[in-house]
């Protein structure tokens, strides 16, 4: 195999702290592998420095001849004044002559990271940083190379979005080096695992699975100190090789050393057990809508929708991107009224609400004081906590534990946030995207105290190895006012989504035929070419519009109203020219 990359004694510091500290590695033509580690152990520096956006402090990088090489980091900077189609294409070079196949190769690669509706020519600049993560990610996918880089690329994506994204990686021929929590991306798109762990790295043949069982086998073989991170991957083993047939029909490791790792490990969770537990804490009423309407501007999300969640239901809810999953949440939490229809909440319900957004702590308490704020212990089903103990869970060492909240990133704030939201001892729990920010032992960590936890779970999450492991039931919001039961699971969705597709695309492609003419007379041909010579004179008088609504947006800077008035007109303008365009290509295949 072709050596693309290479690390030689690579070392790298931040203050005082080496995160790579002495790593030779290579990356070869065709390998697929998978970055893990804990938040802040290197993962992003190693990406960073093979990558040679950063520099070694000692070592050497070296790359082969001519490397094409795509990077998307957590980072993204696109350029202000681009439209979707600069910022996708003119980095690559792509000219002129090719520009309606690039277009259309743009529109295939953001229409499979769930941005269909997104017209071409819209501007990036109001783009939120989700929208700018998927367009720099569209931006290196319809490039022709030999190795991409990419450093968390499924966190703003929804399940099928991070299903279609794995599907074009194993697609494409070029290597692929990836940092992620997903656990099913890595098992499914890796073939090879690299684990980041106190400045080394260690590399494992195959993807999640086979990592997990490795570092289980390892941990037995050394009688590892480490006795929770210990368990913690057996239990995770033990409901892999217990799980669904896709998982465990794979022989991808040795039955016997398999099974004496998991013979005394219980199953994860009792949920007969369970459910007999949260029925006597919760008794028959928990939540329930009834007949509810439920709208977002001109959208309605639900209609007339009766949905009755009972004492130790476990619950997962998926979507697309834009669907309502976080807007129904906020029903069920009280934090929205219905617009019709009634919620119904049980008398003893203590619930718990996990949001996208951080909640403002004082930056002064320290981690710890943040957590006691809440309560000095908390019994989780099985396990009885101290504030201290479950913020170990978390994440947060006891040296951490008495870093201010100031201090704090982005996701140990969100990790701070779930353990006070558990610290309050909560009968129902409503989680959205619980798994962002957090890394594979933060979410082996989470999902064993969900594994035990006697209540009612309400979950939406892309993760779906999450909502497999803690979930016993699936249900779909498919755009249709409706609230639908998959009893196949995120699968079942899957399928679903594809038949909706599929339907789609005929209806469209039926429409499209009949609009056809089966072969042209010369009088027909004589129309045709009239009207394509008028559409072409549309398109430079839009052009002009558009210019002129671009003047007067930067003229209009300091007057809000002004500002969307003038925005709602140019998102108009550019559907009216897609519709120009997509009647000039047909009329130019009717032409020849």
């Amino acid at each position: 195999m072709v050596n693309l990359v290479n690390l030689e004694s690579v070392h790298k510091s931040y203050g005082v702290r080496p995160l790579l500290d002495g790593v030779s590695l290579g990356v070869s033509a065709g390998e697929r592998i998978g970055v893990v580690g804990l938040n802040g152990g290197g993962k992003t520096t190693l990406l960073e420095v093979l990558a040679g956006l950063a520099e070694p402090d000692d070592g050497r990088v070296s790359q082969s001849r001519d490397l094409r090489m795509a990077v998307v980091t957590q980072r993204t900077e696109l350029p202000e004044d681009a439209t979707v189609r600069n910022a996708v294409l003119d980095p690559h070079g792509f000219t002129a002559e090719h520009e309606w196949a690039a277009d259309a190769k743009v529109r295939s690669v953001l229409s499979g990271l769930g941005m269909t509706k997104l017209g071409l020519d819209t501007p990036v600049k109001d783009f939120s940083g989700g929208e700018r993560r998927r367009v720099a990610l569209a931006a290196a996918l319809v490039r022709d190379i030999d190795l991409l880089v990419l450093d968390e690329p499924t966190n703003h994506l929804d399940v099928e979005g991070v299903r279609w994204l794995a599907d074009h990686l194993l697609e494409r021929k070029c290597a692929l080096v990836v940092v992620t929590h997903d656990r099913w991306f890595l098992d499914t798109v890796c073939n090879r695992t690299w684990e980041v762990v106190d400045g080394r790295v260690e590399q494992y043949e195959g993807g999640y699975a086979d990592w997990i069982f490795a570092r289980a086998e390892r941990a037995r073989i050394a009688q590892a100190a480490e006795e929770k991170r210990q368990n913690l991957a057996r239990k995770e083993l033990a409901w892999l090789q217990r799980g669904a047939k896709a998982r465990t029909s794979k022989p991808r490791y040795r039955v016997e050393a398999a099974e004496a790792l998991i013979s005394d490990v219980p199953e994860p969770r009792d949920s007969a057990e369970l459910v007999a537990f949260a029925k006597r804490r919760l008794g028959k009423t928990v939540l329930e809508l009834e007949d509810v309407d439920l709208r977002v501007a001109d959208r309605t999300l639900l209609d007339g929708v009766t949905w009755r969640i009972g004492p130790g239901d476990r619950l997962g809810l998926v979507g697309v991107n834009g669907s309502g999953k976080t807007t129904l949440l906020k029903l069920l939490a009280g934090e929205r009224e219905p617009d019709a229809g009634k919620r119904i909440e049980g008398k003893t319900v203590r619930l718990a609400h996990l949001t996208q957004e951080l909640h403002d702590l004082p930056g002064h308490w320290r981690v710890r004081e943040a957590i006691e704020n809440v309560a000095e212990r908390v019994t989780l089903g099985k396990y009885e906590l101290s504030a201290s103990q479950l913020g170990e869970r978390f994440g947060f060492g006891k040296g951490r534990q008495w870093t201010p909240v100031e201090d704090l990133s982005g996701g140990e704030r969100r990790r701070l946030q779930l353990a006070r939201l558990l610290m309050a001892e909560p009968n129902v729990l409503v989680l959205d995207e619980p798994t962002n920010d957090l890394d594979i032992d933060t979410l082996q960590q989470l999902e064993d105290l969900l594994d035990g936890w006697p209540g009612t779970l309400v979950v939406v999450s892309h993760d779906r190895y999450l909502v497999e492991r803690v979930c016993d039931s699936v249900y779909a919001l498919f755009g249709d006012g409706r609230l639908t039961h998959l009893p196949g699971g995120i699968d079942e969705y899957l399928e679903r989504r594809e038949s909706l597709l599929a339907a789609e695309t005929s209806v469209g492609k039926q429409a499209t035929d009949a609009a056809k003419p089966r072969g042209l007379s010369g009088a027909e041909e004589h129309a045709a070419r009239k009207e394509l010579a008028r559409c072409e004179r549309q398109l430079d008088k839009l052009a002009e519009r558009e210019q002129k609504l671009h003047e007067k947006l930067a003229e209009a800077a300091t007057e809000p109203e002004r500002l969307a008035e003038l925005n709602s007109e140019l998102r108009a303008l550019h559907q009216e020219k897609e519709d120009v365009e997509a009647r000039w290509m047909e009329l130019a295949d009717q032409l020849g």
